[in-house]
């Protein structure tokens, strides 16, 4: 999907309040989350190349979130190629 920000996809299926953004740049994968419950959020973090998600998911284990799910590689790619 598309709109003024960019290609998203939605993280969490079941909650259309979030939406994750992509962008291809400097040969990678980059990831930037929007949550229309804490519009801050987007002005707080900028993008994030998926290296840098890799690093920090392996450093960090939390029982309650799956960055593979949040941040998918694979359906960042589907939308990156559909837009080109």
């Amino acid at each position: 999907m598309k709109d003024k920000k960019g290609l998203y996809y939605y993280p969490f299926p079941q909650n259309k309040r979030v939406r994750m953004y992509v962008r291809e740049a400097e040969g990678t994968v980059w990831f930037r989350l929007w949550n229309a419950d804490d519009p801050e959020l987007w002005e707080e973090h900028g993008w994030v190349p998926y290296g840098a998600i890799k690093q920090a998911a392996a450093m960090s284990r939390r029982d309650n979130f799956d960055p593979n799910q949040a941040y998918d590689i694979q359906m960042a790619e589907v939308l990156l190629k559909e837009s080109n």
